[in-house]
């Protein structure tokens, strides 16, 4: 008698059950971590700068003296009466020319130094660094070691100290009101705490660009020198050269501590448009509603003559429209 064997069917094995866990605590949200990390940011962006901004344009409009919460409105005569002193306008025209001269001086310096430390084969990293140092000095001691060193106009300053292997006499350079000297102290200090700051921006677009670029020119026949500077490095640089001369017009309408500094306390000529309007706020009468005026005023030509040099050099363009 034969016994006949059943096998049954295996029945599916049950679902694994994954062993990881659902994220909890700091990792569990990305907004979390977002505001984690820029909210403090974002809390100092707002008390220290647009809470200063609303608060100084709400005092342009009103007769603000010794008081920085004042209750007596006066509309538009602080901008009237900015806009009719002498000092003032005289500093914005002034350092309107200053800003076409000092800019795109500093500009092509700083091209310049990137481009020759770029081709360096050797000691680029130590050149980068002495370039940038002088980026890390304070400019209220770079303006005391301009005027008590090297310009102070004596015998025993360099600048004199140089001229006098020529056999010229001393030149007054601070004290004589005679604005070339004055203005060749103020710009050779700006020109060596800027120039290596800018390089290093011109230098790392430099390493960006492909050397394809150069080897196909090359090929067909360009000229290494000018002609690839013109037609490659250039054109590439148009990015950063826009970005650059924003800065530097931003700056130059922004100097004060070089200027305050180095220029004498009586004179009223050099003055820059940052120095009328401390003595303005923070001088004899204390009128926080003019100064606001007048610092209402510099923004506001500050972000005409930035948006106008950058929709002239293309700023905020795409690639497909260069």
């Amino acid at each position: 008698m034969s016994t006949t064997t059943t096998r049954g069917t295996a029945s599916p094995a049950p679902a694994k059950v994954s062993g990881t866990r659902p994220r909890r605590g700091l990792r569990a949200s990305n907004t979390l971590n977002f505001w984690l990390f820029t909210g403090p940011f974002l809390i100092g962006l707002l008390i220290f700068v647009f809470v200063p901004i609303g608060w100084s344009i709400w005092l342009s409009f009103f007769d603000a003296r010794f008081t920085v919460t004042p209750s007596n409105f006066v509309g538009f005569a602080n901008y009237r009466h900015m806009l009719t002193n002498s000092d003032f306008t005289g500093s914005l025209v002034t350092f309107t020319v200053f800003a076409a001269f000092i800019v795109p001086t500093t500009w092509a310096l700083s091209l310049g130094l990137a481009l020759l430390v770029n081709r360096l084969r050797f000691m680029r990293a130590f050149f980068r660094s002495v370039f940038f140092l002088p980026t890390a000095c304070s400019y209220v001691a770079a303006a005391l070691i301009w005027k008590m060193a090297v310009f102070n106009g004596v015998r025993f300053g360099l600048a004199n100290t140089v001229l006098g292997w020529f056999g010229i006499d001393n030149v007054a350079w601070i004290s004589n009101p005679s604005p070339p000297w004055y203005w060749l102290v103020i710009v050779t200090v700006r020109l060596w705490l800027q120039a290596g700051f800018y390089m290093i921006l011109f230098l790392a677009a430099l390493q960006n660009i492909p050397t394809e670029l150069y080897e196909a020119a090359s090929i067909d026949g360009a000229k290494s020198g000018w002609q690839t500077f013109r037609y490659i490095t250039l054109p590439q640089l148009r990015a950063t050269s826009t970005a650059v001369i924003l800065l530097l017009l931003i700056a130059a309408y922004q100097a004060f501590d070089e200027f305050y500094n180095i220029i004498t306390t009586r004179a009223t000529w050099g003055q820059t448009p940052l120095m009328v309007l401390y003595k303005t706020a923070l001088g004899a009468n204390q009128d926080y509603g003019s100064g606001s005026a007048g610092a209402v005023i510099l923004t506001l030509l500050i972000c005409v003559i930035t948006l106008f040099q950058g929709k002239i050099m293309g700023f905020g363009r795409g690639e497909e429209s260069k």
